[in-house]
């Protein structure tokens, strides 16, 4: 079964190394609460709100070990008054064992406002042991 799996996370400004960052950041994260292999993944979809621009948020995904062959897709989230600015938007879809609510979504930084119902309040240990 194919499953998605959400995240979620902002950036404080549009400068490449912190938009990386933030997207490493949120996908070990999604890595690590859910168990995600590579080869498990059948692809990614990064959006971005219009206030970001200055690189691909996908470059992060190709420094995690492993992760070189999973098709990886960024977009524009549509402009909508009043939502979030600076945010970062994953969607991973995973083939898994999984129910749908055993799935672990991930909202880092400002995004704890968005989608409270599915946050589970997990605690992280050290991300730079995903691989």
């Amino acid at each position: 079964m194919i499953r998605g799996l959400r995240g979620a996370t902002t950036v404080t400004q549009n400068i490449e190394m912190d938009i990386i960052h933030s997207t490493e950041e949120l996908i070990k994260t999604m890595i690590s609460q859910n168990d995600v292999e590579a080869t498990d993944v059948a692809s990614v979809f990064i959006s971005v709100t219009p206030d970001i621009n200055a690189t691909f948020p996908a470059k992060a995904l190709r420094r995690i070990p492993n992760w070189t062959y999973v098709p990886v897709m960024c977009m524009k989230e549509i402009d909508v008054d009043g939502s979030l600015p600076f945010c970062i938007r994953v969607m991973m879809h995973i083939h898994t064992n999984k129910e749908q609510h055993q799935m672990n979504h991930v909202y880092l930084k400002d995004t704890t406002v968005l989608r409270p119902e599915l946050q589970k309040n997990k605690l992280v240990g050290d991300l730079n042991e995903v691989e």
